[in-house]
């Protein structure tokens, strides 16, 4: 996808994601999110809390000019993880995956960790294409579900 930039997050960006985090279907798919994906305050200061960590690398997905997602490294019970979140009216297109390859030639780290609900079967096909591979499972509270939801560890070595 030759249309696809990944750029620095910056403040402008965060409304946009805040759409994104809002919709409900995309909620229920990525399970593992925030308490209240409706409540701006915690959102921002979430992305703040980010936006000023120098060890979080964290990337804009931008499509033919439109940001349609991000794509964040980070680190996670002591393991170098990323995540992504695409709006819903991008799903389906190659961008995850394209912006996933992109973003892996930005970060070397290997082994490199990501997770996903059992049932998030596009996340899963993602991780997969770009290397990733199953190896482990684990279960945690889902704000999004309201209930523990089991998921996949996925690593690329």
């Amino acid at each position: 996808m030759s249309n696809l930039v990944l750029r620095n997050v910056n403040e402008d960006d965060l409304p946009i994601f805040f759409k994104h985090q809002r919709d409900s279907e995309a909620n229920q798919m990525a399970a593992f999110t925030s308490k209240d994906p409706n409540d701006w305050n915690s959102f921002a200061e979430h992305w703040n809390k980010i936006l000023t960590n120098k060890n979080i690398i964290k990337q804009t997905i931008i499509v033919e000019n439109t940001v349609v997602g991000h794509i964040v490294h980070f680190e996670q019970f002591g393991e170098p993880e990323v995540t992504y979140w695409i709006g819903k009216e991008y799903w389906g297109k190659g961008i995850a995956t394209n912006a996933l390859q992109e973003f892996l030639k930005q970060v070397s780290i290997r082994p490199l960790y990501a997770r996903a609900a059992k049932d998030n079967t596009g996340s899963i096909k993602v991780l997969k294409r770009c290397g990733f591979m199953i190896s482990g499972e684990d279960s945690g509270y889902a704000n999004a579900r309201g209930k523990d939801v089991e998921e996949f560890i996925l690593t690329l070595n």
